[in-house]
């Protein structure tokens, strides 16, 4: 498997919102208009900066409050990295827009 995928794939690895303009109204446009999110993975060489297809069925904004930039947000969606299609799981505290997230491999084969 590459080296950065499996190195993100580890459980609790430190993201933040990426993007042009991270905020939380931003973030919500982005989960709720457009389906798309940027996460950044800052503890990786120099951050690793996805874009991630968001799956609207396993994101929760249910404790997330955004107009205040209060709550939880959990986040998963879908991209491809160095040719192996992923599941990002983020968990992002509105408050600070960073949190910890993770990599899940999609190709069973990849994964072993």
């Amino acid at each position: 498997m590459d080296e950065l995928v499996e190195r993100l794939c580890a459980e609790g690895k430190n993201v933040v919102v990426g993007g042009p303009s991270p905020s939380a109204a931003e973030l919500h446009r982005r989960i709720t208009e457009m389906g798309y999110v940027f996460i950044t993975f800052s503890d990786s060489r120099g951050g690793t900066n996805l874009g991630v297809r968001v799956d609207e069925s396993a994101t929760d904004l249910r404790s997330a409050d955004f107009a205040n930039a209060t709550g939880i947000v959990h986040v998963e969606g879908t991209l491809t990295l160095n040719y192996v299609k992923v599941r990002c799981v983020a968990d992002i505290d509105l408050s600070s827009l960073s949190g910890t997230g993770r990599l899940r491999v999609l190709d069973e084969a990849l994964a072993e």
